[in-house]
């Protein structure tokens, strides 16, 4: 058996690391699976607005499995090797053990990762395990009932949500990254208490700095809490000492328990903007590629690949994408006119987070 393994990597043609006008390599791909969601945070989908009349994406418009796949393989030959699965919920497509299990056997991927909010993850856990998934990332802002339902917009049920958390431990989808939106007077006052329910659990909360994605969340600098301001509050609790990077390019700032009871971590693009090492892309659920999170526009990949492009045609198009990006937004970011930039970004529903 690793004698064919060995045969099989030998043969395999090596990726060609491509980086961007500032030296930043392409290794992550973040996907979109749809742009629906089962959850209304006024964050990212206020119910105002995505309302039972509003217009999601038809299915014509989407990605299919296929195309998805096309972009993936000739993804890994420029260098991703991250993928991440997203939406929307991406647990609303009834498909995707299937496409996990594709996107599994596709050489030079080492991470395939999920991120949900957890409502539907307790009864296909195992499915996805069993597929090929690696591990998943869990959207949870508060284990308090009442902010809980408010940040989910009335739709979620915090119980099938750690159900789902468990049901992810018990199947090997590990680690358990639980990510938490800390909004000011909003759930901050709850956070020492999530920490203390997963401390110990293996799992890794990892906060974030609440951000001016999109047009939609009203986001103003006085509603986020930094993270300087959570680890000394944190610190008042628990002794943290800081842990060096998994790997070039993560966002998080990792710390962990001086008592052993494991690791927490720091997403913090507002106040200490890490844009000089993201080495990620997003694809859109209609397949637009876009090169960060606060993009304004991004390129229509779904043409060309509707149109019978070739895989070195749609190479030549993502290699072209990625040697001209310069993107830091985080990094010139001015609170003072944020607002004015909001409305001219994607929605972060659309492109995935």
């Amino acid at each position: 058996m690793s004698s064919d393994l060995t045969a099989n990597n030998l043969s395999m043609p090596k990726a060609v690391e491509t980086r961007d006008a500032l030296a930043r390599p392409l290794h992550d791909l973040r996907i979109s699976l749809l742009d629906r969601c089962n959850f209304r945070c006024p964050y990212c989908m206020p119910e105002t607005e995505f309302h039972a009349d509003f217009e999601f994406l038809k299915k014509s418009q989407c990605l299919t499995h296929t195309e998805i796949l096309k972009v993936v393989r000739v993804a890994t030959k420029l260098g991703v090797s991250k993928i991440r699965l997203t939406g929307g919920e991406p647990l609303l497509d009834k498909k995707l053990p299937g496409l996990v299990a594709t996107l599994a056997e596709i050489p030079g991927i080492d991470d395939l990762a999920l991120t949900t909010n957890a409502m539907l993850l307790a009864p296909v856990a195992q499915t996805l395990a069993d597929a090929g998934l690696h591990r998943v990332t869990i959207s949870l802002d508060s284990l308090d009932e009442r902010i809980f339902k408010t940040m989910s917009g009335g739709r979620g049920d915090l119980k099938r949500v750690l159900a789902g958390v468990d049901a992810a431990a018990h199947t090997g989808l590990t680690p358990v990254k639980i990510n938490v939106v800390v909004q000011r007077g909003v759930n901050d006052h709850t956070i020492v208490d999530l920490l203390d329910y997963f401390r110990g659990s293996g799992h890794i909360v990892r906060l974030i700095e609440f951000m001016d994605v999109g047009n939609r969340n009203g986001w103003k600098m006085d509603q986020v809490v930094p993270s300087k301001e959570l680890l000394t509050t944190i610190q008042a609790h628990w002794p943290l000492r800081p842990v060096d990077k998994n790997y070039p390019g993560e966002v998080a700032r990792r710390y962990e328990y001086v008592d052993g009871e494991g690791e927490i971590g720091f997403i913090s693009s507002v106040t200490e903007p890490f844009c000089g090492s993201c080495s990620r892309a997003r694809l859109s659920a209609d397949g637009v590629l876009y090169t960060c999170l606060f993009a304004t526009h991004g390129t229509d990949l779904r043409e060309p690949i509707r149109n019978g492009a070739s895989d070195d045609e749609l190479t030549d198009i993502l290699s072209r994408i990625w040697l001209q990006r310069a993107d830091r937004y985080s990094e010139l970011r001015q609170p003072d006119v944020a607002e004015a930039h909001a409305l001219r970004k994607i929605e972060m529903y659309r492109m995935g987070g």
